[in-house]
C-alpha cells in the first residue's frame, strides 16, 4: 500500500503535541485552587482540601453541543461553541446546587486544523473563566475514516462539589409553588437539526446565522449567589425537550407545573423559527427553550424577593407559573 507511518495514514502526533503546547498557557488561566496537574498528564488530580466541606457530595455532568457544530463550520467562528460546551455541563451541575470545580473536553476530528480547534479551546476556556471552574485536562483525537477532514465533535465534562444537606433535588417543592425563569440567549444549543432544515445555508451565513451562534447562557454564578440569600427548592437546565420536558425532571410526583405562556418576553428568532416552519405550538416548547434558559422553584414567600434579587443583578427573570396537584405534566396556558 506504500504507508508506512502514522502520518502517512493520517494521523500527525506531531501536530496534535505542537496544539496542545501552544494551548497549555491559555487553559493555565483557568486555574483554581484544588489543580495539582499540568495539561499533559494521563488524568487531572484536583484536590478538595481547599475546601470546606463536613459531608461533601460531587456532581457530574456530561453533554456536547449537536449540530450547532455545522453552522459553527459554516460560519467559520468556533469560539462561541466552545462557551456552549462550558454552559451544558456547567448549568446541569449548578441546578443541583453544586459549585462546578473542574471541567474536561474532548475532540474527535478527522484531520488536526489547529487555528479552528484553538478558536474552540478559546470558547471553552472563556465558559470556563466565567464559571470559574478549571480545565484540567481533556483529549484531542484524530480520527480519519470514522470523521472527513474538515469534520470535528466535541464533548464536555464537569465536576462539582455540594454539601450534602444542601442538594437541590425538588423533593421539597409542593403545590403554590412559583415558577420563576430566566431569559435565554436565543435558541442555546438545541434544536439545530430542525431549523438547519427550515433555512438554506445562504440564510445562515448572514446576520440570522450569527444570532443563532449565540452561545449558551452560563447562570451558574448568578445561581451561586442567589443561593446565599433564597432557598430554591428545585432548578431545571431548560435544554433538549424544552419546558415540557425538563420541568418534570425536577418535581415530586403529583404535582403538574403550569406555565403561563405570555408572562414572559420570547425572543423574536422563535417566532421566526415557527413561522418557516409552521411549527406546533407544543411542538415549539418541546423542542426550544422558548426564551427561558433556567427555571427555579421557589415558596411562594420568597419569589418576589428572589425575582427583585435577580433584577438587581441586570437578570431577566419573570414568575412564569405555579406547582398544582396533578399527574407530574406542564400545563402551558
Amino acid at each position: 500500500m506504500g504507508v508506512k507511518t502514522y502520518k502517512e495514514a493520517g494521523v500527525d502526533i506531531e501536530a496534535a503535541d505542537k496544539f496542545i503546547q501552544k494551548i497549555v498557557p491559555l487553559i493555565k488561566t483557568t486555574y483554581q485552587p484544588g489543580v495539582l496537574t499540568e495539561i499533559g498528564g494521563f488524568g487531572g488530580l484536583f484536590s478538595l482540601q481547599e475546601y470546606s466541606f463536613t459531608d461533601p457530595v460531587l456532581v457530574a455532568s456530561t453533554d456536547g453541543v449537536g449540530t450547532k457544530l455545522l453552522l459553527a463550520e459554516l460560519l467559520g467562528k468556533y469560539d462561541t461553541i466552545g462557551l456552549d460546551l462550558v454552559a451544558m455541563c456547567v448549568d446541569d451541575v449548578v441546578v443541583c446546587g453544586a459549585k462546578p470545580l473542574f471541567f474536561l473536553d474532548y475532540i474527535a476530528t478527522g484531520k488536526l486544523d489547529p487555528a479552528k480547534l484553538e478558536d474552540f479551546i478559546r470558547g471553552v476556556v472563556k465558559g470556563c473563566q466565567i464559571a470559574e471552574c478549571a480545565l484540567i485536562g481533556g483529549e484531542t483525537a484524530e480520527l480519519p475514516g470514522l470523521y472527513e477532514r474538515e469534520k470535528f465533535d466535541v464533548a464536555g465534562f464537569c465536576v462539582g462539589i455540594v454539601e450534602r444537606s444542601k442538594i437541590i433535588d425538588g423533593h421539597l417543592c409542593s403545590p403554590g409553588d412559583v415558577v420563576i425563569g430566566l431569559a435565554s440567549s436565543g435558541l442555546h444549543s438545541n434544536g439545530y437539526s430542525l431549523v438547519r432544515r427550515l433555512f438554506s445555508p445562504d440564510e445562515l451565513r448572514s446576520s440570522l446565522g450569527e444570532e443563532l451562534l449565540t452561545p449558551t447562557r452560563i447562570y451558574t454564578p448568578l445561581v451561586l449567589k442567589l443561593l446565599n440569600q433564597v432557598p430554591i427548592k428545585a432548578m431545571a437546565h431548560i435544554t433538549g425537550g424544552g419546558l415540557i420536558d425538563n420541568l418534570p425532571r425536577v418535581v415530586p410526583r403529583g404535582v403538574t407545573i403550569e406555565i403561563r405562556e405570555q408572562s414572559w418576553l420570547v425572543p423574536e428568532i422563535f417566532s421566526s423559527v415557527q413561522k418557516r416552519g409552521n411549527i406546533e405550538k407544543k411542538e415549539m416548547f418541546r423542542t426550544f427553550n422558548m426564551g427561558i434558559g433556567l427555571a427555579l422553584i421557589v415558596s411562594p414567600e420568597v419569589a418576589e424577593s428572589a425575582i427583585q434579587i435577580l433584577r438587581g443583578e441586570g437578570e431577566k427573570a419573570w414568575e412564569i407559573g405555579r406547582l398544582i396537584e396533578g399527574d407530574g405534566s406542564v400545563l402551558i396556558i
